[in-house]
């Protein structure tokens, strides 16, 4: 390779403190029987039971006693079976209630990596040559189960880079799902679910025009009992819920830092976890600025990606992606539009790589065949490793390839800017390869990105270091878009 390649010193690992007070529930028997228990106690051994409980795990988190309430509320419904009355619990006994309800997960025990990088909203008060910036992490906890963690920080004049230290406490979102749906533009959504036509009509038939997601799953239910047998076709109706479900927004508390700010795995589609966010800075025709983040959800069966959207990084939007060319993973946006079409990236087929335009940013169909594996680093599959990066030269795309022994490495391709389907050149050796301070790991002889920038005339790439920690490396841009043409396609 020609090309001078820099790896940063700064590394970033996972960090076994940083817990989350999640709910915890372990079935509705075994609930009713806590609740009992704590009802039956006297308001003195409430007291003496709650009192520690706070004292120690308030220097944990930023609101313990919220939490315990939340929770606690969570259960109201299964009072009257018991001839309780929750409302007329004392402040303590519903704390001490919930407090036997609510578990600390360690949010990245397992691996912090596959980072994207983006500029912040917030670029005031720096010095020249200097930019700040926001990263997105794949933070993987107890079960494998994968949420989107962030850190701050700041690139300086010479490229070097600088994260803000985590804050002490991680909150979870107020959760608000959507509660009406419209059928026409709902069930245009639900193809992708490939039931059958005589199903499909008849759930449509069942609704009205505008219906709520009770209304929806009361009908799914219904008829997952006349298909009892039929155990395809029942998970196919149980996929219809979960896309009604995959519709929410999350709001963070003003009052939390960005790196207190995790976003899990809500809804069933991704109840096994959420993976590689790559954020983009999307900016529109009349020049509004909004971030957005293709990742995938896994129910422990199923991919689906979705589509994370937000102004600030405190209120987000989800919604699933649909279409032909919304399969697989590896979606990755074009951060403007294109002759006025939105333009995504992507590896429907899991091996090569795939371009698409689109009139709806959640809507994609009609994939083309943007390249395949052609060196021997990405015989096994190529795809992106982030979203494209515009340059006078044309679109860069950072790709990664897959070889031997399961090795993935990082290159670079480049686009037509007009034309972002014309391929004008890729590296044909790899850009980063796993070297021996980077190939152990959690998954062994993985560099992985999800999404890098420009700063000061070089490329700044963030990577994950074999599926457990993460990385930085630079190269000279102008250096790296004349080697990739001279490799040409």
């Amino acid at each position: 390779m020609r090309l001078s390649i820099e790896r940063k010193s700064t590394k970033i690992y996972p960090d076994l403190k940083r817990v989350v007070a999640r709910f915890f529930f372990n079935g509705e028997a075994r609930a009713k029987s806590i609740i009992q228990l704590v009802a039956a106690m006297s308001d003195a051994e409430v007291d003496i039971t709650i009192m520690p409980i706070l004292r120690e795990f308030s220097r944990r988190h930023r609101n313990i006693t919220r939490i315990f309430e939340r929770h606690a509320d969570r259960l109201r419904h299964l009072f009257p079976s018991l001839n309780l009355n929750y409302d007329s619990l004392s402040h303590k006994r519903k704390l001490l209630t919930g407090s036997y309800f609510t578990n600390e997960y360690s949010i990245e025990s397992a691996a912090f990596f596959n980072p994207s990088l983006i500029e912040d909203i917030d670029q005031s008060g720096l010095e020249e040559g200097e930019k700040r910036v926001i990263m997105s992490f794949r933070a993987v906890g107890e079960g494998h189960v994968s949420s989107i963690a962030f850190r701050s920080g700041v690139i300086n004049k010479n490229n070097e880079i600088s994260l803000v230290s985590p804050g002490n406490y991680v909150d979870e979102a107020e959760i608000i799902r959507n509660s009406r749906y419209q059928k026409h533009t709902f069930f245009q959504n639900a193809v992708s679910i490939r039931l059958p036509d005589s199903v499909m009509q008849e759930i449509q038939n069942s609704l009205p025009d505008e219906f709520e997601y009770l209304s929806l799953k009361k009908v799914i239910r219904e008829m997952q009992q006349r298909f009892q047998v039929d155990h395809l076709l029942k998970k196919g109706l149980e996929r219809m819920l979960w896309l009604a479900d995959s519709y929410y927004e999350l709001n963070f508390s003003l009052d939390t830092d960005l790196s207190d700010r995790v976003i899990f795995p809500y809804s069933e589609a991704e109840s096994r976890g959420i993976e590689d966010a790559r954020f983009v800075k999307y900016t529109s025709e009349n020049g509004n600025v909004t971030y957005y983040a293709t990742y995938t959800a896994y129910d422990g069966i199923t991919i689906q990606p979705k589509l994370l959207q937000t102004k600030d990084f405190y209120n987000f939007n989800i919604m699933p992606l649909y279409g032909e060319g919304a399969q697989n993973k590896n979606l990755a946006l074009f951060p403007r539009k294109i002759n006025g079409k939105y333009v995504m990236i992507s590896r429907i087929d899991g091996i090569n790589g795939y371009i698409m335009y689109s009139d709806k940013i959640n809507i994609w169909e009609n994939p083309r065949l943007l390249h395949r594996p052609k060196y021997a680093w990405e015989f096994v599959q190529v795809g992106n490793c982030g979203s494209p990066i515009e340059t006078p030269e044309g679109w860069l795309v950072i790709t990664h390839g897959v070889g031997s022994m399961r090795t993935y490495c990082i290159g670079a391709s480049l686009l037509d800017l007009n034309d972002p389907g014309r391929e004008i050149g890729r590296l044909r050796e790899p850009l980063l390869m796993p070297n021996k301070d980077e190939r152990e790991g959690y998954v062994p002889n993985v560099l992985y990105s999800c999404g890098s920038m420009v700063h000061n005339d070089e490329l700044i790439i963030p990577y994950g270091l074999s599926d457990y920690a993460s990385g930085f490396a630079a190269v000279n841009l102008e250096k790296l878009l004349s080697q990739i043409k001279a490799d040409g396609v």
